[in-house]
């Protein structure tokens, strides 16, 4: 009986530890009084600089090139927003038994935030598909979220995200929406900048969401919200958001089979449709839900971390089908004219993979 091979290392990265630690940190000390007041003004600070810094990566000119692959990127945008929010919704049907209700409003918001990018790229890579496609379909999936995204927890997560109200209204406006077209207006001037210091501002786009995530668990412990969550719901949350992740993987794979696509764009298609971005989460959470935002971003988090580890040991067996064809450097083929990193996706955790005997992927395992 043939033995089953498990990677040597599994994707925990170094960054979703920092993130751990930063909500470890906050329930030990969290900010408050005048100290909450100034994390709560220094995270809008950083969500407005984030999505200003989003704003000069993304190249509008570059995304709208790939449109050429129309078919791709709707079956792509319509299994992040539209597939994943019915999902989510359904999931209603398990509260309060399974799932109580400010743990299942934080699992309907991770259903309507975007795609990533980075590691969409790596994965599609390693996997041996069309790395082109998934940059770019995951660029657009980043750009619609920036609308998308508020409108869809306004509609369905009603009160809890703030509703239609003209003040939430006027900070999706004023935190995400003006940074961003102010990053596209400045995009001529910074954008060599930025092409030149990415390391450097890498830091500072994970420095600011793990301010806004200590900001949003400080709120969270002076609010007391805590104390509504046990173990087993936790637990509860875990295998919830399993099945979600398996339904994705298993129907954007064999949905995207039943479509007509080849298995190139059916790769693309899986990793860009199943999975979600915790950098665009995180700082849209903190604008929609305010002082509960610490516990609407857990999902998103342990949701994150669970589709590192599921893709990882997928883009290996994707690897080793026969038909597969020479891997891709999803570098090369962003320099070659499609999008760079995408709005929403700069500092964005990278999957840290295992190596693979063959050596064919060392190129591909990082997407810087």
């Amino acid at each position: 009986m043939p033995r089953l091979r498990l990677p040597s290392r599994l994707p925990l990265d170094p960054y979703i530890l920092a993130l751990l630690a930063t909500v470890g940190f906050a329930a030990l000390l969290p900010a408050r009084g005048a100290a909450a007041g100034v994390a709560g003004g220094a995270a809008t600070g950083a969500v407005a600089l984030l999505f200003l810094l989003y704003g000069a990566r993304l190249s509008t000119r570059e995304a709208l090139d790939g449109l050429r692959h129309w078919r791709l990127h709707l079956t792509v945008l319509t299994c992040t927003f539209l597939v994943f929010p019915a999902l989510g919704l359904a999931a209603g049907a398990l509260v309060p038994d399974v799932l109580t209700a400010p743990l299942y409003s934080g699992l309907l918001f991770l259903c309507l935030v975007p795609s990533t990018v980075q590691s969409s790229i790596a994965f599609t890579s390693i996997a041996r598909g069309n790395v082109p496609a998934a940059i770019c379909a995951g660029s657009f999936s980043s750009l619609a979220g920036i609308l998308l995204t508020p409108l869809l927890a306004a509609a369905l997560l009603g009160g809890t995200a703030g509703g239609f109200s003209l003040d939430s209204f006027l900070r999706i406006v004023l935190q995400l929406l003006l940074p961003f077209l102010a990053g596209q207006v400045l995009r001529p001037w910074m954008g060599g900048f930025l092409a030149r210091h990415k390391k450097v501002l890498g830091y500072v786009d994970r420095g600011s969401i793990l301010l806004v995530v200590y900001a949003a668990f400080s709120a969270g412990m002076a609010a007391g919200i805590w104390h509504q969550v046990s173990v087993p719901r936790l637990g509860a949350l875990l295998l919830v958001e399993a099945a979600l992740l398996t339904v994705m993987l298993l129907l954007t794979w064999y949905g995207a089979g039943r479509l007509g696509f080849g298995r190139e764009d059916r790769i693309a298609i899986q990793f860009a449709g199943s999975k979600k971005s915790l950098a665009a989460g995180l700082p849209m959470a903190s604008v929609l839900f305010g002082a509960h935002a610490g516990l609407a971003v857990l999902p998103l988090m342990l949701f994150h971390q669970m589709q590192l580890m599921v893709c990882a040991v997928l883009a290996r067996r994707r690897a080793q089908d026969p038909e597969a064809a020479p891997a891709a450097d999803p570098e090369a083929a962003a320099d070659a004219g499609a999008p760079s990193r995408a709005a929403g996706d700069a500092g964005e955790p990278q999957p840290q993979l295992p190596p693979h005997r063959s050596g064919e992927d060392a190129t591909a395992a990082t997407v810087r």
